[in-house]
């Protein structure tokens, strides 16, 4: 840690946030650019700590130690305020965003009934829009509403400390995306801390370190690494709203640029679309000479998407070896392994026939092959190891299995569900008896102390930085129209061109063929039974853009009973892909 607190070692983020405000109070802490481009709002470290004390002192008399608090911010400096607030008061904050009009409310509703929080936190004007949204759902009138941004800072002194320790669970952070049962990963304020140390080593942050970040606040990556990270490091940070870089990506690198950020990044898509969506002319006025580590992470991470990225802003003055590849998940705070700050990505070419069976052997000239990324070493004080997902023995070296993870950045298990706590955070290594060991659910295998990864073996989709359950989607899919069979359809994702697409494939009716071979002949007035296949393909992209905010990049309808299933009728979703991939999937034409 920078400054003079280089010694200080706290306990909490309670704790380093009080020392910040003591230390370094006139310091800025966020910067947020409320257009993406120039105009900025900013808070000091005192100011932080002022306005975190005095939403604390509000949610003490509502709440108790332990209590949970929903968060419903926009992107911005008010979500920063009171995420500390809840701390400060001791109550465990559960980040969300707040639903979009006509959006469905069912996975915010889905975290309500499994947090069961009894303070929701917002600003005036969300609450104003969400109170007509609200009105017929008695979870949300049932909570306490706490608008922030009409509280006055002088409140602070009515503040009381809570007696934190380092195992207290700080925040919920909801990953899942599942509508039915999500996920809310502890993490702990000694989690949090424990990680944030190892990012600092990792990315050798100093004293003229910044950082930028557009990266969701609500997500791990941009929680703990956009807002959390500065602070820990004692460095200032520019913010900017995830969809003003959707938008127009040359915001983030025209940030990077004018304000000579040395630390940014974000999942692989980022960079793709920067490359696809910024023109030469663009370029031209962008220096990223400055930019000292950009790191990669939080989805498959692609040779391609980097070798493009390079060769468009070499000519900017971006440095190859700048490119940080790394791997993490939320389970396990964030970082589970990186490399050091000042090497080369590291590309491994693997024969394509052998890692479909489960080894990674180097190809040789001539020979199909697969370039994987590597994303650098297991933490020091931590145990990342490849395990076979079956039989539950440590693999050797290039040999594919289950990444699992151990140690002091591990979470505590998912909110309020033992039995997925045990099955995930549980697991033991049957030939050593090591345990516990975190089941990140993730392919991949270790070269001489590298991380490679190379699949997933749980069926999360991952899209633009954010998951996505496949039972969601096909429920959505199977519910957009009465043609379409139940328990007959599958969501998974493809790479086109270093991007993951998502792809889905669903059965008809059984008596589609019956109303297609009945169908009226061109003379005949068209009946009922008659059904075109592009009008299901339609209901299907609307229901899923509706449902889940992702665009279907194929839609294949299939004959009644072909659909990939086990002998039990559970839906054999890797074979799907496999099926789709060689077009052997019995499809309508």
């Amino acid at each position: 840690m920078t400054g003079k607190t280089s010694l200080f070692n706290p306990q909490t983020l309670v704790e380093l946030l009080i020392d910040r405000g003591i230390h370094q109070p006139d310091q800025t802490a966020y910067q947020f650019l409320v257009d993406g481009e120039t105009e900025t709002v900013s808070l000091t470290y005192s100011q932080l700590n002022q306005q975190a004390k005095a939403i604390a002192a509000n949610l003490q008399s509502h709440c108790c130690p332990g209590d949970r608090a929903l968060l419903l911010y926009q992107p911005g400096l008010e979500y920063i305020s009171a995420f500390f607030g809840c701390l400060y008061a001791g109550v465990i904050a559960v980040p969300a965003y707040p639903p979009r009009p006509n959006r469905s409310l069912s996975r915010l509703q889905a975290m309500v009934d499994n947090a069961q929080p009894t303070v929701a936190l917002t600003t005036q004007s969300i609450l104003t829009h969400l109170q007509q949204r609200f009105v017929e759902d008695s979870q949300f009138k049932a909570l306490h509403w706490l608008t922030t941004d009409t509280l006055n800072d002088t409140q602070a002194t009515q503040w009381q400390q809570s007696d934190l320790t380092p195992e207290a669970i700080a925040f919920l952070q909801y990953t899942s995306g599942s509508t039915a049962a999500p996920k809310g990963v502890m993490v702990s304020h000694g989690n949090l801390l424990h990680n944030l140390a190892a990012i600092y080593r990792c990315f050798e942050f100093h004293p003229n370190s910044a950082v930028i970040s557009w990266l969701p606040m609500y997500h791990d990556m941009g929680l703990i690494g956009g807002v959390l990270q500065p602070l820990y490091a004692g460095i200032p940070v520019t913010l900017m709203s995830p969809l003003l870089f959707l938008q127009r990506p040359l915001r983030w690198l025209q940030a990077i640029s004018r304000y000579r950020i040395p630390v940014s990044g974000g999942p692989n898509f980022a960079y793709d679309l920067c490359v696809r969506r910024i023109t030469p002319e663009q370029r031209q006025d962008l220096d990223l000479s400055c930019w000292e580590l950009a790191f990669n992470g939080a989805e498959p991470i692609y040779h391609g998407v980097l070798e493009r990225f390079i060769q468009a802003f070499k000519p900017c003055g971006f440095k190859p070896e700048a490119f940080y590849p790394c791997y993490g998940m939320a389970e396990a705070t964030l970082l589970v392994t990186g490399g050091l700050k000042a090497a080369l990505p590291n590309f491994k070419t693997v024969q394509t026939s052998a890692l479909e069976k489960g080894y990674a052997v180097t190809a040789t000239e001539g020979e199909k092959g697969r370039t994987l990324v590597g994303c650098g070493q297991s933490l020091t004080d931590q145990i990342t190891i490849i395990v076979d997902p079956q039989t539950h023995l440590s693999c050797p070296d290039d040999t594919v299995g289950e990444i699992w993870v151990s140690g002091p950045s591990v979470a505590q298990g998912y909110w309020d569900n033992p039995e997925a706590t045990q099955k995930g955070f549980q697991a033991t290594v049957a030939d050593t008896g090591k345990t516990p060991f975190l089941r990140t659910g993730d392919l991949g295998f270790i070269d001489q102390g590298e991380l490679f990864v190379t699949g997933r073996l749980k069926d999360t989709i991952i899209i633009n930085g954010c998951n996505h359950y496949p039972q969601d989607i096909e429920r959505t899919v199977e519910q957009s129209h009465p043609l379409i069979r139940s328990n007959s359809s599958a969501g998974f994702s493809i790479e086109v061109n270093g991007e993951e697409r998502l792809v889905v494939v669903a059965e008809v009716e059984r008596h589609y063929r019956q109303r297609r071979r009945n169908s009226p002949s061109n003379s005949e007035k068209p009946t009922s039974a008659a059904f075109d296949p592009k009008e299901l393909i339609q209901s299907i992209r609307r229901a899923v853009s509706k449902s889940h905010d992702l665009q279907v990049y194929k839609a294949l309808l299939l004959k009644p009973g072909t659909l990939p299933k086990t002998s039990s009728g559970k839906i054999q979703r890797h074979a799907c892909r496999a099926g789709f991939l060689a077009g052997t999937l019995d499809a309508i034409e």
